[in-house]
């Protein structure tokens, strides 16, 4: 982890920075323009000191909300990103300016990303992470089988894992859609849950069934409160990219194209 530092968080919210001030006086009164927002469990974000939350993922929106919801409740996120989104130019720098960090998928540099996120933990940031590592490949939007970067992330820190349940942002945009529906306006609803307790699994970072188990239980939470928000029972069978024929990665509806043609 050489080389890699991390200030401890400052302003207000906490963790804010100047690119990261600019963009939300930006974008939040256009979210609050085209959307409304049915927030609960707010009390479950610390405002202080080092914390992990993880969310479902089913639009490309989905980050901008989830930071609006935590950055209203005091803390301004430090999101871990696909590598692609910091390349792309302008928005890449922007991003990366407002102290976000990247991670490159299915690759061996993967691993980099976890030290950053571990080293801003130490400083006293909020960490923010999809555990599914993409857009969920399930039909119907349920939690898919998760990466288990953030057990291990959380065994390593020795941090809970606050779960943060989301459903709106993909009808505001729908999964891997382009063009937002503004009109009309869609509730967006966020609810945290209380602090997960890893201890169960602390020191076992190096074991890859406990990481799977711990995994497992922290999706298994996040989608009964999606289950409660939705007003519905999510299948039994949680869909497994590993043992799907979609990619792991990057848009299926258009691999699914190709390989009609």
């Amino acid at each position: 982890m050489s080389g890699i530092t991390y200030e401890p968080p400052s302003g207000r919210p906490l963790g804010t920075n100047r690119t990261f001030s600019i963009c939300a006086k930006i974008v939040i009164p256009l979210l609050r323009l085209f959307t409304k927002r049915q927030w609960s469990g707010m009390e479950n974000i610390p405002r202080s000191g080092p914390a992990i939350v993880a969310s479902n993922h089913v639009s490309y929106s989905d980050v901008i909300f989830f930071a609006q919801y935590l950055y209203k409740n005091g803390r301004a996120p430090r999101f871990i990103g696909k590598r692609s989104v910091f390349d792309t130019p302008i928005v890449g720098r922007i991003v990366l300016a407002a102290g976000q960090i990247p991670v490159d998928r299915e690759s061996g540099n993967a691993n980099k990303a976890l030290d950053h996120a571990v080293a801003a933990l130490k400083a006293g940031h909020l960490i923010g992470i999809y555990p599914e590592g993409t857009l969920t490949r399930d039909e119907n939007l349920w939690p898919m089988a998760a990466k288990t970067g953030l057990a291990r992330l959380a065994i390593i820190t020795q941090n809970p894992i606050i779960p943060v349940a989301a459903w709106g942002p993909s009808t505001v945009l729908p999964r891997y859609g382009k063009v937002p529906h503004l009109f009309p306006r869609t509730t967006v609803t966020y609810v945290a849950g209380k602090p997960i307790d890893m201890s169960p699994w602390y020191g076992r970072e190096g074991d890859p069934g406990a990481l799977v188990e711990a995994t497992a239980h922290v999706m298994k939470i996040l989608t009964t409160m999606l289950e409660e928000i939705r007003g519905e029972k999510a299948p039994v069978s949680v869909f497994d990219p590993h043992t799907s024929d979609l990619p792991r990665t990057g848009n299926f509806n258009k691999a699914n194209k190709a390989n009609k043609q």
